[in-house]
């Protein structure tokens, strides 16, 4: 049962006053029947009597006094002009009580409280994005890193941490690298190795590798980015000779490049990409068979929302706020499971630790928060090959030690 409330009373009262003063409602004969009013007599009642229209809706409001001279049938009979007046009033007063009923909806309706215990439910169900678009680059991830792509080099400031991180994150892909290959140059261990560099930012990844004597090719959708990166380099000569910025996304250089680098190094990308599986499939198209891929990025736990988004970016500041989104972050599981999807196998996921009092980074067994992983794609199908055929007297000596000795009948052979 709707119940109304004084201010539509108020509105209906005022309507009526109105038309009573203006001599549209004469002697307010037969203005009620023409309603279809059933109330009883006595007039205002102080703006709060019951009336109840014909109906059957109950409502709070003002009930119209008795009629004095009815029609037929409880019709007023009237000129053709007083019609027409009742008619307006009558949708006049309709779209007042309508009006006041949306109104109070919207007010009661569809603003109901929400408990804790569901909003946390929903803060952490919340699923990675889908993107229907045919590009890992997110617009809204390119706008926040241009108006930072001149302080990629600042070492005390946005990107301390991604600095300080390279104190781990080069020895690791270093050393597994070596680990894998027998070939060592003195002063130069990844000579020879020609390694892409996926949202290399400024190249702060890009120049360690370099003096590694890598052969590093650096992308990142931000031109500013490149920009940065490529007036950096400048600086050191055997770097500009090892190291060429493009301003491009992955997909777009798959045709250019396929099965092109021995390594793949996404350092803090994945979480800001668009469209992850199309990013591993790219990855996997640029990359020579048996060529590893080299990620660094967060876990989506409730540590590292607390952790990585309220402390470093809304308290500590040590990244800009608005940096992440929690949303996007990978759980390893999951990053596992693409990889596994589209011919790569995981060698090794380890758990990473930022200690922003000492503004270092260290490897940890939990990836609750940040981890690295490595993985190797899947080597070239095996060609199909005939079996040799060997000489007759050969077939039947080994047929024929084969029966002696009771291992492989001839009917096998």
């Amino acid at each position: 049962m709707a119940v109304w409330g004084g201010g539509a009373a108020r509105a209906l009262t005022r309507a009526l006053r109105r038309r009573r003063a203006a001599g549209a409602l004469p002697g307010a004969a037969g203005g009620e029947r023409a309603l279809g009013w059933r109330g009883r007599a006595g007039g205002m009642d102080g703006g709060r009597a019951l009336a109840r229209p014909a109906s059957g809706a109950a409502l709070r409001g003002f009930a119209p006094p008795a009629p004095s001279q009815p029609g037929p049938a409880g019709l007023r009979l009237a000129a053709a002009p007083d019609d027409h007046a009742d008619l307006s009033f009558q949708t006049g007063l309709r779209d007042i009580l309508q009006d006041s009923n949306r109104k109070r909806q919207l007010k009661f309706g569809s603003s109901l409280p929400v408990s804790l215990t569901e909003m946390k439910s929903n803060m952490f169900t919340v699923k990675r994005p889908f993107s229907t678009s045919h590009s890992s680059v997110d617009s809204k991830e390119i706008k926040k890193f241009q108006l930072l792509a001149h302080k990629w080099w600042d070492e005390e400031g946005e990107y301390a941490a991604l600095h300080s991180m390279n104190d781990i994150r080069v020895p690791f892909i270093r050393d597994t690298l070596l680990s894998m290959s027998g070939n060592y140059h003195l002063g130069n261990p990844l000579s020879g190795i020609r390694i892409l560099d996926v949202g290399c930012g400024g190249g702060l990844l890009s120049e360690p590798l370099g003096r590694l004597g890598a052969s590093v090719t650096g992308i990142d959708p931000v031109e500013d980015n490149i920009r940065t990166a490529d007036q950096h380099k400048s600086f050191d000569p055997v770097l500009a000779e090892r190291i060429q910025y493009k301003s491009s996304s992955l997909e777009e250089i798959v045709e250019e490049s396929m099965e092109t680098f021995d390594v793949i190094v996404a350092s803090e990308v994945v979480e800001h990409v668009a469209d992850l599986e199309m990013f591993i499939k790219c990855c996997s198209q640029v990359l020579k068979p048996e060529g590893s891929l080299f990620i660094t990025t967060i876990n989506k736990t409730q540590l590292s929302y607390v952790l990585g988004i309220v402390v470093a970016e809304k308290i500590m500041g040590i990244v800009p706020e608005g940096t992440h989104e929690w949303e996007k972050f990978v759980p390893p599981e999951e990053l596992e499971r693409l990889l596994e999807s589209t011919g790569f196998s995981v060698r090794s996921v380890q758990g990473m630790l930022y200690n922003p009092l000492s503004g270092s980074w260290s490897w940890v067994q939990s990836t609750s928060l940040n981890y690295a992983l490595h993985a190797v794609r899947a080597g070239a199908a095996p060609q199909p090959h005939t079996t040799d055929t060997l000489p007759q007297t050969d077939v039947q000596q080994s047929s024929g030690t084969a029966g002696t000795a009771g291992t492989v009948p001839d009917s096998a052979v």
